[in-house]
């Protein structure tokens, strides 16, 4: 970051040095996501201060080289800060709230947001970020914590394309790469969107597969031939053991998918957008909850559909 970034105020140019070398980085919530995230940029040399509510959660991070903050204003200081958290009450409250990051004394002089929440409430947070002289990026990611370890996650950005310059160096460190989709809250459409094609792509995943075992083809057989056709795709080559052995160990759950199926949803009527197809998992959704996998990974959509159609399904 430069005094002569356009997006600055008069106030952050009197405040901010010129920088030649690598910023100080701070990172809010290390859960699953959070500290998979969080360490590519600690392994990749960057100086990175962490918290999270469960200050346990900060352990794995600190062995590998993290400073950890006392407080949320541990973080205020630093130049860039990193936000993972659940919900849209989450966000605000660490950033808006009593104690939150805009009540420091000092505030960072970027903040990245890159938690799956609504436009509306990301709009509301960037509002009262951009009124205290601190710029804001919305950049949420796609792919698992597996994913992110890997470097194969991608990161979508929306904001002022002078921030997203400054704050690029760093996405792209997370993951393979980041795109700039707009000026505004783009980013936050553009997961969710994401996500719904995921659900859907379980959901139909679960249908042909079930269809297939039960007129006697062997799951192994079905998804080995299919992972060998021009509809193959790399997630669900990952996923095939976790189908094979009904393996339903979190890496996103059903409740995390319904909540973006929600915010999908209300997008659609927004824009008066039909989404019959969507409309129809996110009920699947609902009844898998409803079956007692609300905290196990979404591809146990598959065991539900299966148990639909009076299957008795068997690891492979």
């Amino acid at each position: 970051m430069r005094p002569s970034d356009p997006w600055l105020t008069d106030q952050q140019r009197q405040r901010i040095p010129e920088m030649t070398s690598t910023l100080s980085l701070g990172w809010l919530g290390t859960g699953r996501m959070g500290s998979a995230m969080a360490r590519r940029l600690i392994d990749a040399g960057h100086p990175v201060t962490v918290w999270n509510r469960t200050r346990s959660k900060t352990d794995d991070l600190a062995a590998a080289g993290a400073r950890v903050a006392d407080t949320i204003h541990g973080l205020a200081a630093v130049d860039i800060v990193f936000i993972m958290v659940s919900t849209p009450k989450d966000l605000e409250q660490v950033v808006t709230g009593d104690g939150g990051l805009l009540s420091a004394s000092t505030l960072p002089r970027i903040i990245v947001d890159c938690s799956s929440v609504s436009a509306e409430a990301s709009a509301k947070v960037r509002q009262a970020v951009e009124a205290k002289g601190v710029g804001f990026l919305a950049s949420p990611i796609s792919g698992n914590p597996h994913v992110v370890a890997e470097g194969l996650s991608i990161l979508m950005a929306s904001g002022p394309k002078a921030t997203y310059d400054t704050v690029r160096p760093y996405l792209d460190t997370i993951g393979k790469t980041s795109v700039w989709v707009g000026e505004a809250e783009q980013a936050r459409v553009v997961k969710i969107c994401h996500n719904l094609y995921l659900g859907m792509l379980v959901q139909s995943l679960s249908e042909v597969t079930a269809l297939a075992e039960k007129s006697g083809v062997p799951r192994a057989a079905f998804l080995d031939f299919l992972n060998n056709t021009v509809l193959a795709t790399d997630w669900v080559r990952k996923r095939t053991p976790d189908m094979l052995s009904l393996d339903w160990t979190p890496t996103f759950t059903t409740e995390l998918l319904r909540k973006d199926f929600d915010l999908g949803l209300a997008i659609a009527r927004q824009q008066e957008m039909p989404m019959p197809l969507g409309a129809s998992v996110m009920q699947l959704i609902q009844n898998a909850i409803g079956r007692g996998h609300r905290d196990d990974d979404f591809l146990s959509l598959f065991q539900v559909q299966a148990e639909s159609a009076g299957m008795e399904i068997k690891p492979q």
